[in-house]
């Protein structure tokens, strides 16, 4: 009896015993493979077509628009008249200088003619030298007046001329900004002539690019609107400072071999092949800081444990971060979830499609 007691009391503790539980299956990981270094990686940025020569006119005297000759898309030849401004007052003005003209010349003949007499008695001795020395006076005091008043009387004519506003250069009309009937200042942009000649591309350009770009860099333009033709061009103009907002710099590239089908206005891509900054190119998804340096996380090939490898990091741009210091090529990097891997975890690796 005491022996069946015994045998049904290990029955029973087996029994109570729970299985062992199974062994997690490696979690995956999205990884890539080290490649080449990025010495010749092209920057893309985006830009707007835009002409070398173009201005914004403008009237130089104030007054109300009464004609306006010319639409957007105009041709127009250089001294071609683009708009008017009533020249009533301005008629008026240059009629008022020129009475002012003929007032000071008569005084001037005037005085002259006094001159004489007075220069005749004196030398009868009937009047002092003196009085002499005042005809003299007033008469190049008439002779400065009449000087002053056909000053007055030409920046009046010119005044006049104003009102008639003309091209500085062979173009066409871009933009227009006032109406007939519209009052404006002087100054006051009226329309926009463009050299459509001669075109380029401005783009902005991020700080952390500007590493090997220069004047004279060359660059390819791809037309957004045709994605199939592309043009070869350079940097002709480069902002010796950044944008205070933007943090950008601007930089004209000029399109040499440009063909009716790239138009004012239009969107471009711009792609710089220049010398960049050498080193492994990885996402910035993959580098992380760990015990105060900069790691990625390796894969090893026949454990498939991850590791933490300490890099420098060169740089940050938009496709990525450079690696300078830690990675010779051919490594499997994990580009995704870096922070929560623990060292010798075994993984279980997803290629990443490429960018």
């Amino acid at each position: 009896m005491r022996r069946l007691l015994l045998l049904s009391g290990v029955t029973l503790l087996a029994a109570c015993e729970h299985p062992a539980p199974p062994t997690p299956p490696p979690r995956p990981a999205l990884v890539m493979t080290v490649g080449a270094g990025t010495t010749q990686t092209p920057t893309v940025l985006v830009g707007e077509v835009h002409s070398r020569y173009e201005s914004a006119q403008g009237f130089r005297v104030a007054g109300k628009i009464i004609e306006r000759k010319v639409e957007v898309g105009s041709v127009v030849k250089k001294g071609q008249v683009l708009a008017r401004l009533d020249a009533s007052d301005a008629g008026l003005s240059l009629q008022a200088a020129q009475a002012e003209v003929r007032a000071a010349e008569t005084d001037h003949t005037l005085a002259k003619a006094e001159l004489e007499r007075q220069r005749q008695l004196y030398q009868r001795k009937f009047i002092s030298a003196a009085a002499l020395d005042t005809y003299a006076a007033r008469f190049d005091s008439t002779a400065a007046q009449v000087e002053q008043a056909r000053a007055k009387a030409a920046v009046a004519g010119n005044q006049s001329g104003y009102t008639a506003l003309t091209a500085d250069r062979d173009g066409v009309i871009t933009e227009i900004r006032a109406e007939p009937g519209q009052v404006v200042e002087a100054g006051e942009a009226v329309a926009r002539v463009a050299v459509p000649g001669a075109l380029e591309v401005a783009v902005a350009v991020p700080e952390s690019r500007m590493n090997g770009v220069a004047v004279g860099t060359p660059a390819e333009v791809r037309l957004w609107a045709s994605q199939a033709a592309t043009y070869q061009g350079k940097v002709r103009e480069l902002a010796p400072a950044a944008d205070s907002a933007t943090r950008t710099f601007q930089v004209r590239v000029t399109i040499p071999d440009a063909d009716s089908a790239v138009r004012l206005g239009m969107t471009a891509g711009v792609r710089f092949y220049h010398q960049d900054s050498a080193g492994l190119l990885v996402p910035s998804a993959a580098v992380t800081q760990r015990d105060g340096h900069s790691v990625v996380w390796v894969v090893d090939p026949k454990t498939r444990q991850v590791r933490p490898q300490p890099v420098v990091v060169g740089e940050f741009r938009e496709d990525g971060a450079t690696i300078t210091q830690g990675l010779n090529g051919g490594e499997q990097v994990v580009v995704a979830g870096v922070h929560a891997l623990v060292p010798g975890q075994v993984v279980r690796p997803v290629v990443a499609a490429a960018p």
